[in-house]
Order: structure tokens, then sequence, then C-alpha cells
């Protein structure tokens, strides 16, 4: 992976636990993906609507926004090795509890209770990139880490589809959750805080902790969450707009592809998992470029602010030109595009979702990044909500045009409402 010669030299143990990160945020979203890619087989067998079909995905972004409220702040208390191994524990339970549901109300009931126990990965993953990392190396940290959902989603239409095919739509839902018992006995040998890591050489070590805040790891002093005071920067309004319109067209695509090949394409189970990979490996693709390119950017001396807002704008003014692809005969085509779309919007989230780390000391990243995935998740819950209602009414086409103006909106509130992009004094 590309880094500094100084970084280089200084050793390599911070990207073990970027990769880390990754792997766990990869199993977090096969266990959201379960139900998208066993959905045809579900909806089949239990009758339900498309209406259902996205109330369900919308209570388990529901449940998500409410746990994000609640998971910075017990965070930033607990501290990020034991608050993500409690986290996983719970989703992994709640992911198997997902095989026992028979129809629309134990659906709905057992995916919230997963989407409410999954709200910490992102805030925890997050607090440990400000704890590891100097802020030059926080964008690829994080586009490492953003590679995890389109990763997870690339492979779970071959993976879960193969399973689904062989062992039945159930076991869909328990390997995903094994896998996060399997995960946390690595977590639990390997995280430290860099300032006790062990097996940390003294060069990297001070390489992290020169280069991020001085607050980091500190502790919140037994302070309540500073929601009131974040709430009053403009720049926490932007970021929260801003993820309002970004994250639907993300949870569309992960949660409606299936439906959508099978529905308006006519793609059946085994097709879905030789096929319905290729918009997530672009997915990843894009993450690891809008990651690299923010730090190239950095060190040919552009701005910070200037290259995050570079890169955001790029993002969705390229998901424009991705937006035929609801009205081309080929199926091949249109995954295609939606392909383009899906590297566009990753790209443009390894981005956006490193402003709170950059805008905030880490102390608050956990407390700010709940709010701003809390307000991401209940945008993406109306996004979803509204697909179900659109597509059985009028088909895809007005799901796929809104994508393409949340984009914009997103990009738009971002220029707006962070007028510089830079540390503040809170």
């Amino acid at each position: 992976m590309p880094v500094s010669a100084a970084g280089a030299r200084a050793g390599r143990v911070r990207w073990r636990i970027a990769i880390l990160l990754c792997l766990i945020t990869t199993v977090n979203y096969i266990d959201r993906q379960a139900f998208a890619v066993a959905g045809p087989v579900i909806s089949e067998k239990f009758a339900l609507s498309n209406t259902e079909f996205g109330l369900i995905v919308s209570a388990f972004l529901f449940a998500y926004a409410l746990g994000h409220l609640f998971a910075g702040p017990v965070i930033d208390r607990l501290g990020t090795r034991r608050a993500f191994s409690i986290a996983v524990v719970a989703w992994s339970l709640a992911g198997i509890a997902c095989a026992a549901a028979r129809g629309f109300v134990g659906f709905l009931g057992l995916r919230a209770l997963l989407g409410l126990s999954e709200a910490a990965n992102f805030p925890a993953a997050l607090k440990a990139v400000a704890e590891w990392f100097p802020r030059s190396e926080r964008s690829l940290a994080v586009g490492i880490v953003t590679v995890g959902p389109g990763l997870g989603a690339l492979v779970s239409p071959p993976l879960l589809g193969w399973l689904i095919i062989n062992f039945g739509w159930q076991s869909a839902f328990i390997v995903p959750g094994l896998a996060g018992f399997a995960w946390l006995w690595i977590w639990l040998a390997l995280y430290r805080p860099p300032a006790s890591h062990p097996g940390l050489g003294e060069a990297e070590r001070q390489l992290i902790l020169a280069g991020r805040d001085d607050d980091a790891a500190a502790p919140a002093e037994g302070q309540s969450p500073e929601w009131r005071r974040l709430l009053r920067q403009r720049e926490m309004w932007g970021l929260m707009l801003s993820r309002f319109c970004n994250d639907g067209a993300f949870y569309f695509y992960v949660s409606w592809l299936p439906l959508y090949l099978a529905q308006a394409r006519g793609f059946d189970i085994r097709e879905i998992a030789l096929f319905a990979w290729i918009p997530f490996l672009a997915a990843d693709l894009g993450s690891l470029a809008g990651g690299w390119a923010g730090t190239r950017l950095i060190d040919r001396g552009l701005s910070l602010d200037r290259s995050r807002k570079l890169l955001i704008w790029s993002g969705a003014l390229l998901v424009l030109l991705t937006l035929p692809a609801v009205r081309v005969g080929s199926a091949y085509v249109a995954l295609a595009l939606i392909a383009l779309a899906m590297f566009a919007i990753q790209g443009k989230a390894a981005n956006l979702f490193a402003l709170p780390a950059d805008l905030y000391p880490a102390r608050l990243v956990g407390t700010s990044w709940g709010l701003f995935g809390a307000v991401g998740a209940f945008g993406g819950m109306f996004f979803n909500a509204a697909a179900g209602r659109l597509s059985e009414d009028f088909g895809y086409a007005p799901v796929f045009l809104a994508v393409g103006v949340t984009q914009l909106l997103s990009a738009l509130f971002v220029s707006w409402l962070i007028p510089k992009v830079e540390q503040k004094a809170i």
C-alpha cells in the first residue's frame, strides 16, 4: 500500500490494524447483506411485497440510526477494544437469530435488532483509525476500512448464494454470525492502544503519537457526551445533511440489487450469485481509489479542504453518468453502469467519511461519528421505504433518478456548510 518513505521505515503495525478493521466491516456487511441475497427466495416463500421488503430494510436502518446515537458516546467512554468486542458479540447473535424468522413481522423485528447492534461498527472503526494513524495517512486508512462494505457485498452474492442453494436460506444468516465470533478471537489477541501495544516499534509509535491529536486517546473524564456543542457547529450540520443524502444510494444498491435483478432483469438465484458481485468489486476499487487519491493530493501540496471537496464532487458528478442503467435493454450494460455508480459512491465516501476525524478532536470522534452515522442511516431508511413504494407503483426508474439527485445534494451540503476542512477548537 502506498505510504510515505518515513512511514514505511517506521513500521507497518498500524496498517495491520486497518486491515483488521476492514475484515470486521466486511463481516458486518455480509451479515446485513444476507437478507438482500436471500431476498428473492424469502420474498417468494413468505409472499413479501416490495413495500414490505422496503419496510424490513428500513426497520434495520431505523434501529441502526438509533444505535448510532448511543454507540458513539459508549465507545468514547468504554474505549475501542472493549466496546468493539461487546458490539461484535451482540450483532453476531442477532444475525444468527434471523434464521428463525417466519414472515414479515419476524424479519422486521429481528432485522431491527441486528441494525441496533451493528451500529457500533463504523464509530468504533473510525475511533481506532483516529488512535492509530497520523492525520496525513488517515484518508488512506479510512479508505481501507471503507473497502469492507463493498468487499462484504462483493463476496455475499457468490458465498451466500452458494449457501442458499446447497443448505437453505437460513445458512445465509448463520454462517456470517459464526464468522463474527472468529474475528473477535483475533481482535482480543491483537488489539491494544498504540501507546501500550507490545508489538509496536518505537519509531512507529512516535510517528503515530506525533501525527495525531494530542487528546486522541483521552477518556471522556466522566462528562456527558458533547452533543449540544457539536450541534451548535455549522460544520456538524454539514456533515449530517450530507450523510443523510449520501447513504440512501449505497443502501439501495446493497439491499435491493438482487431483488432488482430478479424482478427487472429476470435473474434467478444462480445468476445473482454469478453476477451480482460485480458492482461491489467496483465499490472496493472506488474506496481504495478515493482514499489513495486523497492522500496523494495532500502529499502533492493540495490543501486538506480542497482535496476532500474535489473528490466528493467528482464522485457525485460521476454518479450522474450512470443513470441510464435503468433504461438500457441489456442487463449486462445495466450492471456495468451500476458498477460505475458504486465506484463513484464509494470513492466519494472515502473522503466524506474522513471529515469527522478531520474536523474534530479524536476524543469526540465516536460522538461526532455517531451523529453522522445516525443521520445517514435515517436517510437510508427514508430512501429505502420510498424505494419499496415507488418500485411497486412506478417501477425502478424514479429510484435510479433519486440516486443521482441525492448524491449531488450531498456534495452541495459539504460545500455550503463546511467552509474549510480543518480541525475545530471545541
